[in-house]
């Protein structure tokens, strides 16, 4: 059964009950709705417009992140929107050819800091707009574009529509995406629910446990006690109160703290000092992070660069002074001696490897924290006969692989011509990532957001398998269990906050209807 409207084209869109559901209640409130990746989150957007269009004319307004979602969602809505004139722009079009594609289509797809711009210079306005839709809302805080997309839209009648797989879990961050899209109420689907279970195809989760191998733990040891002596220097200058409890997360704020003095306290050798220690502290934990959950390879890379550094006129003085430690040295020797690389590594060549042999037809996407161990396990994984490797990265850098690249690599994968990609997060959000039938991830990470996209690239047309590898005693074991932790309160948290919005909602016309009664008592 297909979906019937007059502005879709007919027997392109398939009927499903939930994307019905939200499609109705978004064509008259504006809402974010949250469903997991796969599940048709641009169909409901494609069905929102489609109908609020049909109902009030006027204009649809998508904001997407980037260029390839961009042109994604354009191609999507001009495929089945055939009587409507559909058109994109972005940062890269011209401002008068932006202007031009404004005010000849009907929908236009645009990046936000490009329509953002346009706005604040007057270029067009969005009086004419009916519904603004915000794909990957959860961006929508502090000063992200659509936020000041949205402060242009403040006060018109028209509606605003939020759409992503996760907002998070974090209460406060949210509400302020709801207040700063103006969203009044949240919907949210999961596998559970009775109208999505019959769309969901199974999951298997596994967690792949591996062990640091002794020549690698003699390294990590090497570096905490390097990193020991530079906490002990904080405690010394009171900055923290006991190195046990020294995270990445407490040293940021260190730093934020004497950042902050150094404004006021200038020639203060105790900042000074202190802004160095902390510097120093943060690249350790930096490097240990890398020996615990990602390897030699990557680590030896980081050193690299911290050499690179050292050798340029701008060295930073926490670079020159970590490198004239002795116990650097010691570490370099160590690392040039050993021949011990992360477990990781071939466990991954194992289960891609075994994964290919079964179904040869399989495509596997491996997922990479770090551009320099996607580099690593893409190498790796080459040496596998039946693997045919693709690299998906990010644009920073000279290395960097820009969004034509990036859309070339996907359509590659999406046809075959690639069945093993690796990627770092940027294949982790919205792209048109081919279905895979196994994600591999090269480890946890703690957010729910990304781990919610990351398993999202599996199970979305057949049965899937997410495999998450974790290194005993290390932080694969503390960032799993926060993601998961995150991931359980995030939908009682969502229901709770959209029971708030609804009441607020109703306060505030309460309010207003009293108001226009009292003028004409």
């Amino acid at each position: 059964m297909h979906v019937t409207h007059p502005l879709i084209r007919n027997g392109a869109v398939e009927e499903r009950e939930y994307q019905t559901a939200l499609a109705r209640i978004c064509a008259k409130e504006s809402a974010l709705v949250v469903i997991p990746t796969g599940m048709g989150k641009t169909i409901v957007a494609l069905r929102t417009i489609a109908e609020v269009l049909h109902e009030k004319g006027g204009r649809a307004l998508v904001l997407a992140p980037t260029k390839p979602l961009v042109e994604q969602h354009r191609d999507v809505l001009q495929d089945l929107l055939p009587n409507v004139k559909v058109g994109s722009m972005t940062g890269e079009t011209a401002p008068d050819k932006r202007a031009a594609a404004w005010e000849s289509n009907q929908v236009v797809i645009c990046t936000p800091q490009a329509t953002a711009n346009d706005l604040d210079r007057g270029r067009y306005g969005l009086d004419d707009v009916s519904i603004i839709v915000y794909d990957e809302a959860h961006r929508g805080v502090g000063n992200y574009a659509y936020v000041r997309v949205a402060e242009h839209w403040a006060g018109k009648t028209g509606l605003s529509m939020g759409i992503t797989a996760s907002p998070g879990s974090d209460a406060k961050r949210i509400m302020e995406v709801c207040e700063n899209l103006r969203l009044f109420r949240i919907e949210v689907r999961t596998e559970e629910d009775p109208d999505v279970a019959p769309y969901i195809h199974s999951i298997d989760m596994k967690t792949v446990t591996v062990h640091i191998p002794e020549e690698l733990g003699t390294i990590i040891d090497e570096l905490r006690g390097m990193l020991d002596k530079y906490l002990d220097e904080l405690v010394g200058l009171r900055m923290i109160e006991d190195r046990r409890n020294a995270s990445a997360k407490r040293l940021l704020a260190v730093g934020r703290m004497l950042q902050a003095r150094a404004a006021h306290e200038k020639g203060s050798y105790t900042v000074f000092r202190g802004l160095t220690v902390q510097a120093i502290a943060m690249k350790l934990l930096h490097a240990i992070g890398l020996a615990e959950t990602q390897g030699t390879t990557p680590l030896t890379r980081f050193l690299d660069r911290l050499e690179d550094e050292k050798a340029s006129d701008d060295a930073s003085r926490a670079t020159r002074e970590l490198l004239a430690n002795p116990g650097y040295d010691r570490l370099r020797e160590r690392l040039a001696k050993t021949n011990a690389e992360h477990p990781k590594v071939s466990r991954v060549m194992t289960l891609v490897s075994r994964q290919l042999d079964d179904s040869p037809e399989s495509r596997v996407l491996v997922f990479t924290h770090y551009r320099d161990t996607c580099e690593m396990v893409a190498d790796k994984l080459s040496r596998i006969q039946s693997a045919k490797v693709g690299r998906l990265i990010g644009q920073a850098g000279t290395d960097g692989l820009k969004q034509k690249g990036q859309a070339e690599v996907l359509r590659r994968f999406r046809d075959g011509d690639v069945n093993v990609l690796v990627a770092t997060s940027v294949g982790e959000e919205g792209l048109d990532v081919a279905n895979t039938d196994m994600v591999l991830f090269y480890e946890p990470v703690p957010s729910e957001i990304r781990s919610i996209q990351r398993r999202g690239r599996t199970g979305r047309f057949k049965d899937g398998v997410v495999q998450v590898l974790v290194a005993v005693g290390t932080r694969d074991e503390a960032f799993q269990n926060s993601s998961l932790s995150k991931e359980r309160r995030m939908k009682k948290r969502l229901e709770e906050l959209d029971r708030e919005l609804r009441a607020r909602r109703q306060m505030e016309e309460s309010i207003r209807s009293q108001s226009s009664l009292s003028r004409f008592a």
